[in-house]
């Protein structure tokens, strides 16, 4: 008969088993608290992130755990919200939008064990880290989309806040619209808010009275107002950050889809391999076509106005942009 394995040994055999497992199987999970700055079905900025966060979340279910907090907008109504979830024990905190810049780089420096996500925003700390989209070269391809597009000759852009990628994103659909016809009128407009639904439908229909035929917003619930103005009018819009057709079938043309999810792999790896936390200048983790971060959405051409040459070129410069081969305008 076999004699039992000593006690000392077993014990032995158990923690070299559980030394051998991985930081993220062996320790607790990482609290993760998302804050948006707006409605998590909005077909835009918001859903996207919310989409990728819960995607990443259901892949590590044993890395994290994930709160989704929607419809903080307001400067004033962030910082303590950020300030209430770095109180509650929350590993990781992410403010979600450009207007989470001040709040964020405020609250990061108060809280230096919390690791701090701002998206699309400016400023680093040591605990904090930027992620952004590649917008100019979005922007760059929807321009090229809607000057092969357009019957009249006039194209238009509407876009929120000024500044950030959405500057990045109106300068690159120029440029692209431009490479199209040197000579094509574009016409743009900032309605001053991201969430400024009735502004931004207004602009468009002011340019699609004025003879433009096909706009490209660049995202938020702005987006809505666009497309909303697009279907009365019976004229083409271009989406962005998700798949917007659905919004308007015989109206949405293409746009633009983002993968944040792309972002927060690499973040979280970061954040477990112990590099995340450091002083200096931060790298800016960015999503592009080139690393599957930023996508077109299928075309929608109801209307038949373009033609097989066009779309040979759309598919050209769509696959440049994934090699970095189009020099893209560059924005300070």
């Amino acid at each position: 008969m076999k004699k039992s394995l000593p006690f000392v040994s077993l014990m032995f055999v158990l923690i070299l088993f559980f030394s051998c497992l991985s930081p993220a199987l062996a320790a607790d999970k990482f609290k993760v608290a998302l804050v948006l700055p707006g409605k998590a079905d909005d077909v835009s900025f918001n859903q996207a992130m919310y989409r990728g966060a819960m995607e990443y979340a259901e892949l590590n279910p044993d890395l994290i755990s994930l709160k989704v907090v929607e419809g903080v907008y307001d400067v004033a109504d962030i910082d303590p919200t950020l300030r209430d979830y770095a109180d509650a024990g929350y590993d990781v905190v992410i403010g979600h939008g450009y207007q989470f810049s001040e709040p964020v780089n405020t609250v990061a420096a108060q809280y230096p064990e919390v690791a701090f996500l701002l998206g699309c925003g400016v400023g680093y700390q040591p605990n904090s880290q930027i992620y952004d989209v590649q917008l100019e070269a979005g922007g760059y391809l929807m321009g090229v989309v809607a000057a092969l597009a357009t019957q009249s000759g006039k194209v238009g852009v509407i876009g929120g806040g000024e500044g950030s990628e959405i500057t990045r994103g109106h300068e690159g659909f120029k440029a692209g619209a431009k490479f199209v016809n040197p000579d094509i009128d574009i016409q743009e407009v900032y309605t001053g808010d991201w969430n400024d639904t009735t502004g931004a439908y207004e602009a468009a229909i002011g340019m699609y009275d004025s003879g433009v035929d096909v706009i490209w917003h660049s995202g938020d619930g702005i987006g809505l107002g666009v497309v909303q103005a697009a279907e009365e009018k019976d004229l083409y819009v271009l989406g962005n950050v998700e798949d917007q057709v659905t919004l308007a079938p015989k109206n949405v043309l293409s746009g633009l889809q983002y993968e944040w999810g792309n972002a927060l792999e690499r973040i979280f790896t970061s954040i477990q391999d112990g590099t995340f936390i450091r002083e200096g200048e931060k790298e800016t983790i960015m999503i592009n076509v080139m690393n599957g971060g930023l996508s077109m959405t299928e075309l929608n051409d109801v209307k038949g106005w373009l033609t097989t040459d066009d779309i040979a070129v759309i598919e050209d410069v769509y696959a440049k942009l994934g090699e970095n081969a189009i020099e893209l305008p560059e924005v300070p």
